[in-house]
């Protein structure tokens, strides 16, 4: 579901044909390696452009915005390659490897291996996504460490031991992420590498002292993703129908309150309120295009009146139909 303020994003995108993405690459200096992005192969329903800075011996980083529900990539799978990504917009997930799915929404962060993630899809389930990652080869890092992370006593061996295990760890958002990635969006360009090179010091420190146990996100098995995503495809095909929970329930076989949470998990919402602001956002789109009385755009929305359709236009958009037309006619 693409929302309204995506507008920025489609500037940042336009002029990448549908199914393309463009990838940038900063010049390295000699002796710097430029990991993930070499090896990148990537095809996407949708577009996006991968913008990418080689900071220290072994270690990338990368903005990347997608306006797309999906990109199936490959890339060269090691225990010794750890990738740190960090959601800035929209919502991110991946099927990772032993049948396990992580979702990110604005502000959450994983970090994990290449391994767990060299052969799979990343997913936006609301069609859009900024974020920025990291790939660092330890063992290169560790042959030419910076000063900064030296003086800090930077145990490079524990920290591919903390991060690189069989599963992922998911971080969520926290002040303290925020702190380190706010300036690195915000960053004139010509700051930008100077930024990446300072605030990226600054995370490995602070994954190098996080305490992890008992603030990661949940992981769910990725047979139960691929399910709610069935249910969501349902829902938004047919909004003019209505089901309960305990219909999709029965008909995709899944416990009531698992449906409820892994959704809320993918989506970023519960069922009810997606639905809500889907239904407002195709009406949008309606009023817009066509000339269709509202009474005829809410029956399509499966609302039962005019008038319920009007309250939930005007809790989403807070205007009414009406003058929402009358400005995009205007």
């Amino acid at each position: 579901m693409k929302q309204e303020g995506t507008k920025d994003i489609e500037g940042q995108l336009r002029g990448i044909p549908d199914g393309g993405i463009s990838i940038i690459r900063h010049s390295k200096a000699e002796g710097e390696c430029t990991l993930l992005t070499e090896q990148f192969q990537g095809q996407t329903i949708g577009k996006g452009r991968i913008e990418a800075f080689p900071l220290f011996s072994g270690v990338e980083a990368s903005y990347n915005t997608f306006l797309a529900s999906e990109v199936t990539f490959r890339h060269e799978a090691s225990e010794k390659i750890v990738e740190i990504y960090y959601c800035r917009k929209g919502r991110i997930g991946w099927n990772m490897r032993h049948g396990m799915s992580v979702y990110l929404g604005a502000g959450d962060m994983t970090v994990h291996s290449t391994a767990c993630c060299s052969d799979s899809a990343m997913m936006f389930p609301l069609e859009y996504s900024e974020g920025l990652s990291v790939s660092a080869d330890l063992s290169l890092l560790e042959r030419d460490c910076p000063e900064i992370l030296k003086d800090a006593g930077l145990d490079l061996e524990s920290f591919q031991k903390k991060f690189c295990g069989e599963k992922p760890i998911s971080i969520p958002a926290s002040p303290e992420l925020e702190n380190i990635f706010a300036p690195l969006f915000s960053a004139k360009d010509k700051l930008r590498l100077p930024y990446l090179k300072l605030k990226i010091q600054e995370l490995f420190l602070y994954l190098d002292s996080l305490q992890i146990k008992g603030k990661e996100l949940s992981q769910y098995a990725s047979q139960q993703t691929e399910v709610v995503k069935e249910i969501h495809t349902l829902l938004t095909d047919h909004p003019e129908k209505r089901y309960t929970i305990e219909e999709l329930s029965r008909r995709y076989l899944i416990n009531t309150s698992t449906l409820k949470e892994i959704f809320r998990r993918v989506y970023g919402q519960p069922i009810a309120s997606y639905m809500k602001e889907y239904r407002v956002h195709e009406g949008m789109k309606l009023l817009r295009e066509t000339d269709e009385p509202v009474s005829v755009i809410a029956g399509k929305m499966g609302y039962e009146t005019p008038g319920k359709f009007t309250n939930a236009f005007k809790d989403v958009s807070h205007m009414l139909p009406r003058e929402y037309r009358k400005m995009y006619r205007i």
